[in-house]
């Protein structure tokens, strides 16, 4: 599936991300469960990459770490 353009605000500036759909639908589930505004969760990604990661690069990895978290068993 090709990623598509997706626009958010960043400290009142207007940028988009290019990101699959697949993607983009977990980014806002998560937001949403997590209380915040999709700009509020861009904007605590883009404050924690380093400047070498693309965001939207940043926004994958974090959506999969977030998921995998879950995945896992609790430990005893």
């Amino acid at each position: 599936m090709r990623p598509e353009k997706h626009s958010l605000t960043l400290r009142g500036h207007r940028t988009s991300v290019s990101l699959e759909t697949q993607f983009w639908k977990a980014f806002l589930e998560i937001a949403a469960l997590n209380g915040q505004t999709i700009n509020g969760l861009a904007a605590q990604i883009d404050e924690a990459r380093t400047p070498e990661i693309g965001l939207a690069t940043a926004i994958r990895a974090y959506v999969l770490t977030w998921y995998q978290d879950r995945a896992k068993p609790p430990e005893a």
